[in-house]
């Protein structure tokens, strides 16, 4: 087959490792990390894409295949052009680096307040620490002086009382000890418990091997779009337009 695959920038890596072992042609398409902070311009930014069933010579796509999973409902309501759209059934983006949501699950009901962290969010994203800390401060001295950004940071900061937990997805990739070191400086400076998870490469894999299976994945028929499913553990379901 030849496949679309759209994705949020945050598991580049992971996408084009399995991309490579694919006997599909897999064409990815990086989507900037952060836009489920707004679902609606993810979800607008990503039906753009979706709507694009041809590859820049004009050579029609048989299915999409998008790196999202619900995420804060941005996949809601995208609906499928003229040919299938498949998408993992999970809450966000670490059902697929952990293989399953019933991992995802199983985890987040042992462990409060987890704070996430992965090879796609350390490179693209300021994670929760030092470094953080630091530049925010900064950029507030800059704006607001010393009495000012000192005040700030401290009401700023409260939301990170909420988290317990750095935990750390490793995939093996390039970089990862680098990465977990930086994890487990995270959390030594935040004062949370450090954990680290042997990532889980099938949800992915099979993914752009063209294995869907409807426990895991959803394919969604030309003229349906996605509905959040809250009364079944599948998460998401296909609804006619």
């Amino acid at each position: 087959m030849r496949l679309k695959f759209v994705i949020c920038k945050v598991i580049e890596r992971e996408a084009y490792h399995c991309a490579a072992r694919s006997t599909n042609v897999v064409d990815i398409v990086l989507m900037p990390q952060g836009l489920h902070n707004e679902p609606d311009k993810l979800r607008a930014s990503v039906q753009e894409e979706v709507n694009r069933t041809t590859d820049v010579q004009n050579r029609p796509y048989d299915a999409v295949i998008l790196g999202y999973c619900l995420c804060c409902n941005g996949i809601v309501d995208i609906t499928a052009p003229q040919i299938p759209m498949v998408v993992a059934r999970g809450h966000d983006c670490i059902t697929l680096l952990l293989g399953s949501k019933e991992e995802y699950q199983s985890y987040f009901d042992s462990h409060r307040g987890i704070y996430w962290y992965s090879t796609g969010w350390i490179e693209n994203n300021t994670q929760p620490g030092k470094e953080r800390y630091e530049k925010t401060l900064q950029l507030y001295r800059e704006k607001y002086g010393e009495d000012n950004a000192e005040y700030l940071m401290k009401a700023e900061q409260g939301w990170l009382n909420e988290y317990e937990w750095a935990t750390y997805v490793d995939w093996g990739l390039a970089n990862s000890v680098k990465y977990r070191m930086f994890t487990k400086e995270c959390a030594e400076y935040l004062d949370w418990n450090y954990d680290e998870l042997q990532g889980d490469k099938s949800l992915l894999q099979d993914l752009v091997n063209g294995n869907w299976g409807d426990d895991r994945f959803l394919v969604v028929k030309p003229g349906q779009r996605i509905a959040q499913d809250v009364n079944n553990p599948g998460i998401i379901k296909a609804v006619e337009e």
